[in-house]
């Protein structure tokens, strides 16, 4: 059952029918109080004007008789006064109602003594009428007195007036009523709906609705709470989402952290077992680089052996030490003198391409505990990976400074990362240039050197067109 439905059924039809029930009381009680007063009113003129109309019917007086019932007359609405022997006879009248009473009925009176009083009516008029025996002063009962009063006025409207308060008072229960129940819809029931609109919307997944705050104080005060809790409820969300997307992020860096760990012993293995030969090759091709008697296109080629026989110790030795988890020793890093450093190192790649670079720091320039040889390593790698790029004339350097952490954005304008390959940067081997130009560790050797400093890295489209990298690294030594 509804809210306003329950209030007019429990609280507001109870109390009008107790309001009818009162007033039904005070209406009978008015009519019950009229009553009685006319009936005293009339039993006094009887009993007033009795004791003169039996001492002048005793002496035989019509003169006595009759000045006697003009005196009833001076009351107020009284329109009858009859005077009727022991028999029923009328001896003398005046005013209306003579016949209200049969002959029995005044006999009866003669006979027992008894005032006796009654409603009558005749034609369209209605009396209060008594009858009193009339006695002489020896208290002989000579005659019956009739007197008849009209029952006009207030009296007689009183049934009339008990309708017409009780048509307005169901007038008065039905505005109340309407204005009640408007008054429920309007401040009650209307603000309940929206708050349990938005509540729904909220429980159907759109968690940024939010209640509009007016009307009166109860509502706002119910509105504002239910905003706050709602917005307690987002900021979990975001805090709970935050926390699952680090969570993902985790899982990710431990399984490459495995993937390298497994590389790493692998890499082991591959240079332990592959040392000695590529020492021997070498070494022989040395020895035969010295001879005289070989031409110059002989000496070309076995420089080329030398030259991939160093390769591939540089490989195996990144292998190595992709696969293994270094103790990073670190001190405080200006981060422009890293940015200086990686700068003068990638100058000649970026000049030979005609690429600007664009360095933007904070000022004064920021510090972090760091590795300065290994931020190097990562800022140079990112330099001349972007460098390399195809369609690549600007690169942008950019820094953000946080109370705890820096976060450091690389950009370019070249032709970016497919979103395929923007998950599979990191890995190892992964390179997209040609076969014989990439190892495809370099960006593997950024991860790494990243998450030995608790940081974070990821790529991204960049404004510019290009690639971007984002790296996150704690000012405070916070790796484990």
């Amino acid at each position: 059952m509804r809210l306003r439905n329950l209030i007019l059924i429990t609280v507001i039809v109870p109390l009008f029918a107790i309001l009818m029930v009162f007033s039904l009381v005070a209406i009978h009680s008015l009519e019950d109080n009229l009553r009685s007063k006319l009936e005293t009113e009339v039993q006094i003129i009887t009993q007033a004007t009795g004791a003169s109309l039996g001492y002048a019917i005793d002496r035989a007086e019509p003169n006595a008789l009759e000045d006697a019932l003009q005196s009833a007359f001076s009351f107020h609405r009284i329109y009858g006064a009859h005077v009727f022997d022991t028999e029923g006879q009328s001896l003398y009248g005046l005013g209306l109602g003579e016949a209200l009473f049969s002959n029995e009925d005044i006999r009866e009176v003669a006979e027992n003594g008894q005032l006796q009083t009654a409603y009558r009516s005749d034609g369209d008029w209605n009396y209060f009428s008594a009858l009193k025996p009339l006695t002489t002063p020896s208290g002989e009962i000579v005659g019956v007195l009739q007197v008849n009063r009209l029952n006009t006025g207030i009296e007689n409207y009183a049934d009339f007036i008990g309708l017409v308060a009780l048509g307005i008072f169901a007038v008065g229960v039905g505005g109340i009523v309407l204005s009640i129940w408007w008054g429920f819809r309007r401040h009650i029931e209307r603000p309940l709906e929206r708050v349990l609109t938005v509540m729904e919307r909220v429980a159907a997944g759109d968690r940024h609705q939010r209640v509009a705050v007016h009307g009166s104080d109860e509502y706002q005060r119910l509105g504002l709470a239910l905003n706050d809790m709602l917005d307690a409820m987002a900021e979990k969300d975001a805090d709970i989402e935050s926390r699952r997307h680090k969570e993902i992020e985790l899982e990710k860096r431990l399984r490459k952290s495995r993937k390298l760990a497994e590389l790493g012993v692998l890499a082991a293995g591959v240079a332990h077992e592959i040392g000695t030969p590529l020492t021997v090759i070498e070494g022989q091709a040395q020895r035969l680089s010295r001879r005289e008697s070989l031409g110059a296109q002989e000496h070309d080629r076995i420089e080329r052996i030398r030259d991939e026989v160093s390769r591939i110790v540089v490989i195996v030795r990144q292998l190595m030490d992709l696969g293994r988890r270094h103790n990073v020793e670190k001190e405080i890093v200006a981060l422009n003198e890293t940015f200086e450093e990686a700068q003068a190192l990638t100058e000649e790649e970026l000049a030979a391409r005609h690429i600007h670079l664009d360095i933007n720091l904070p000022s004064p320039a920021p510090t972090l505990l760091a590795n300065g040889q290994q931020l190097v390593q990562v800022f140079t790698n990112l330099l001349c990976n972007a460098a390399q790029a195809e369609g690549v004339s600007r690169v942008c350097l950019n820094v953000g400074a946080g109370e705890k952490e820096l976060t450091l954005w690389i950009e370019d304008d070249g032709n970016g990362i497919t979103e395929a390959d923007k998950t599979r940067v990191f890995d190892p081997f992964f390179t997209t240039k040609p076969v014989g130009q990439g190892s495809g560790l370099g960006l593997s050797m950024v991860h790494r050197i990243v998450n030995d400093h608790g940081g974070t890295i990821g790529a991204y489209d960049s404004p510019l067109g290009g690639a971007g990298f984002e790296i996150t690294l704690p000012r405070e030594d916070t790796a484990t």
